[in-house]
């Protein structure tokens, strides 16, 4: 049954991933596009990219908190 779901877990993560990048490139593009001195835009795109980086950590931690505690429930319930 988890071979099955898999797939489709894997799937459903790279269509997030695309959204995602998708949605990171559109907004450099507006940061570059904007009528903005470059050193306002550079720090402007630098900022968004660090706050992008941490909630990124943020959800791949969480992603792996609940894989590892799935996998446990998983061996007790097998045990």
């Amino acid at each position: 049954m988890s071979n099955n779901e898999e797939p489709s877990n894997n799937n459903m993560l790279y269509l997030l991933a695309g959204v995602g990048i998708g949605a990171i490139i559109g907004a450099a593009a507006g940061l570059l596009f904007a009528p903005k001195a470059g050193s306002e835009t550079r720090a402007e795109l630098g900022d968004k990219l660090k706050e992008f980086k941490g909630k990124t950590e943020e959800w791949v931690n969480e992603q792996r908190t609940k894989r590892a505690s799935k996998k446990a429930l998983d061996e007790e319930v097998g045990a």
